[in-house]
């Protein structure tokens, strides 16, 4: 199972990036779905993430800024973030909670990250 996050970069305070998600390998379902953030000295935290059904789960900091959306069918999550701030700036981790297929189509229960991608807005 491989997750791969792209879509960080660098803006200025008030602007926008979409962060993007794309889950890959043998999965059978993706649980919750969804992205952490980690900034430089801090623990690693919720920004937003998704249940199979579509039902969203946002951090009280994004909520009116940020907005989370996933594609079942593609296995992609966006987070499309808004009206950044330079508290906003961190490393932006993908996150699945996932059944995939192991050896002998075995059912594994996986808890994935991605690489993360680095978002840093200036003021």
């Amino acid at each position: 199972v491989q997750l791969q996050a792209s879509g960080g970069g660098a803006v200025q305070a008030g602007g926008s990036l979409r962060l993007s998600c794309v889950v890959s390998g043998r999965i059978m379902r993706i649980d919750e779905l969804g992205w952490y953030r980690q900034a430089p000295g801090k623990q690693r935290e919720l920004v937003a993430t998704t249940s199979s059904d579509g039902r969203a789960t946002l951090a009280n900091f994004a909520k009116g800024r940020f907005t989370i959306r996933r594609d079942n069918a593609k296995k992609v999550v966006e987070l499309q973030m808004n009206s950044l701030k330079p508290e906003d700036t961190a490393v932006y981790y993908c996150h699945a909670d996932l059944l995939s297929f192991g050896d002998l189509d075995s059912i594994v229960a996986e808890k994935s990250w991605g690489q993360g991608t680095l978002v840093t807005v200036s003021s």
